[in-house]
């Protein structure tokens, strides 16, 4: 605008000057046209330079703190050890001795089943043993008896009063007299083994803790029946120790590399969403989980719960750190996108460049104000968090004010003068 002012003036004073000039050369009528070429001149050069300021830019200071890198996952919290207690025989509830939430003591009786058909099966069991002892009692007595007919024969046989035939005969009635008193014993055995058969599952209908802790679950009440024919039901859960708790998470298949055993771990329970809780990851499992062509691992994560706080089933938001870096020099990952808008036309790639001997190093060009110019800064970065990216070296000092981004007005033009940039 001051242009156009002096060129406006200048082609006045022309304009007047040439009034007053006499002679040959130069008319009023030339003066006149000089003084509207100058002006013409002046806004074709006003519509070029155009009506906008300088560029503006924003900016944020360099900062030393902490760059922290973790994976995002969901998982949900879990006892250590949970114990399904079930059902080995069928039958209906007749007594719950434990309750939601009771403390138990392994060993202790928290359910029964109707004894009575199995207490029966157990009488039955024991009187077919007394048959079978009788019976073995009888043919006991006949084969001491058919052994001392074949004896009295032999000695009959050796003074020729008896056949060869009738002491063979005899012979052969003895032994088997001794098979069927090995046959009854060996029936005997067999009951026995019925009979403990039996008396175990009398014992099953009396469902005992086999741990130590809390009743987490309970499924059944007085007068359910219980069927264990097809497959053994779940009758009480029973948590074994619930200030030690697990979180357990999936992990996707590109996070999952920098996951490892003994990484610090916080996440956030719906519960309580101001309070930030802390663990360590217990287990790396390495079977993967394909839903929908998308591969995840499940992540253990051993969390203290010395308060009981934390519940069985809440859902935890996870943030596991893979990387840290603390009380470094460090930029937002911003500044390094920044190029400036005279130099937009060139090739963004070449702002960064891998370091070979370290692929996570990159030699990065990064933008300085210093007062109304900006420096070119090559600096050396490290780890990224996604906010905040680590300055390994370089000529950047803390309290520099980095570039993140330029403000262009809406009225300026393409043709707008570039900002002043120093090296």
């Amino acid at each position: 605008m001051a242009s156009q002012m002096d060129i406006q003036a200048l082609a006045d004073s022309i304009s007047q000057r040439g009034t007053r000039f006499r002679g040959p050369s130069v008319s009023a009528g030339t003066g006149v046209r000089i003084a509207a070429l100058l002006v013409l001149i002046a806004g074709v050069l006003y519509l070029v330079r155009g009506t906008s300021k300088p560029a503006k830019y924003v900016v944020t200071e360099v900062t030393r703190g902490a760059v922290v890198r973790t994976v995002t996952a969901t998982g949900t919290l879990n006892p250590v050890i949970a114990v399904q207690v079930g059902s080995y025989v069928s039958g209906p509830i007749i007594a719950i001795y434990a309750d939601f939430n009771a403390a138990v003591k392994k060993g202790q009786l928290i359910a029964k089943i109707d004894p009575q058909p199995f207490q029966l099966k157990v009488e039955e069991a024991r009187a077919q043993i007394s048959n079978s002892t009788a019976a073995l009692a009888k043919d006991e007595a006949d084969m001491h008896y058919k052994k001392l007919f074949y004896e009295r024969n032999h000695r009959l046989k050796l003074l020729g009063v008896v056949s060869q035939d009738t002491v063979d005969n005899n012979f052969s009635v003895y032994h088997q007299a001794l098979a069927q008193v090995a046959l009854d014993k060996a029936l005997i055995r067999q009951q026995e083994a019925a009979l403990k058969e039996v008396e175990v599952n009398l014992n099953y209908t009396n469902i005992l803790s086999p741990v130590d802790g809390i009743v987490v679950s309970r499924n059944v009440d007085v007068g359910q029946t219980v069927a264990s024919s097809f497959q053994t039901p779940t009758l009480f859960v029973i948590a074994q120790d619930l200030t030690q708790m697990q979180v357990d998470c999936t992990v996707s298949e590109s996070d999952i590399g920098g996951v490892r055993e003994g990484q610090t771990a916080k996440f956030k329970v719906d519960a309580f969403p101001d309070r930030e809780l802390e663990g360590t990851i217990a287990q790396v499992r390495l079977a993967p989980t394909t839903v929908q062509n998308v591969v995840t691992y499940d992540v253990v994560i051993r969390v203290a719960n010395p308060e009981l706080l934390l519940k069985p089933g809440m859902t935890a938001n996870v943030g596991i750190v893979t990387s840290r870096r603390d009380n470094v020099i460090r930029i937002p990952e911003q500044a390094l996108r920044f190029v400036p808008h005279s130099l937009a036309s060139r090739s963004a790639a070449k702002q960064l460049e891998a370091d070979p001997a370290n692929p996570s190093v990159n030699r990065v060009k990064i933008w300085v104000r210093h007062g109304t110019t900006l420096k070119a800064v090559e600096v050396t970065t490290g780890l990224s968090d996604g906010n905040y990216v680590e300055v390994i070296s370089g000529d950047l000092r803390l309290g520099e004010k980095v570039v993140l981004a330029e403000k262009r007005h809406a009225k300026q033009t393409q043709a707008t003068t570039s900002p002043q940039l120093s090296s």
